[in-house]
């Protein structure tokens, strides 16, 4: 039995978790960039408070555009896409509808900032003392932790997509 968390083998291999972890690194960067931008001419008068506000706005509309609007029309975000990845549906690797990409999104801002949170407490759930040294062992979404894609999404490099298309089509 195949379910939407764990694909059949005829899916396309997820993106490597550096190539995802630098789309996300340039989606951030992205949308801080143009959120300070945009509000950089008004920053200046404005109280630190109205200045985080200031911020804000433009960043959750921005990523909003950036994570479900792009991703709708285009596959990926910007991120993704400069990193040659796409966002695909599983089990039959189609693109995402906008309904599944909203609650992405959602999810996203509840989890991304928890995670190192998380990634902490994995260290302290482990059992180790604080004196004890060595790299703390975190599981990877390929382990089926809870940091896996709940929505059944997956991010994959083009070439994949392309070739797993290729393979997929009737007359091939």
């Amino acid at each position: 039995m195949t379910s939407s968390l764990h694909p059949g083998p005829r899916t396309p291999p997820r993106a490597g978790e550096p190539r995802r972890c630098l789309a996300v690194g340039l989606d951030c960067y992205l949308c801080v960039l143009t959120a300070g931008l945009l509000a950089r001419p008004y920053v200046d008068t404005a109280s630190l408070p109205e200045a985080a506000a200031l911020l804000a706005g433009p960043m959750l509309v921005l990523s909003f555009v950036n994570q479900v609007v792009l991703t709708a029309f285009l596959g990926a975000g910007a991120g993704k896409l400069i990193m040659g990845i796409r966002v695909v549906s599983l089990p039959d690797a189609r693109r995402p509808g906008p309904g599944l990409l909203v609650r992405r999104w959602l999810y996203g801002l509840a989890w991304l900032p928890l995670r190192p949170w998380h990634g902490l407490r994995a260290g302290h759930r482990t059992g180790r003392r604080p004196e004890e040294t060595g790299p703390v062992r975190v599981r990877t979404c390929e382990q089926g932790v809870s940091y896996a894609d709940p929505l059944g999404l997956r991010q994959v490099r083009r070439g994949d997509l392309v070739a797993y298309r290729r393979a997929a089509r009737p007359g091939a």
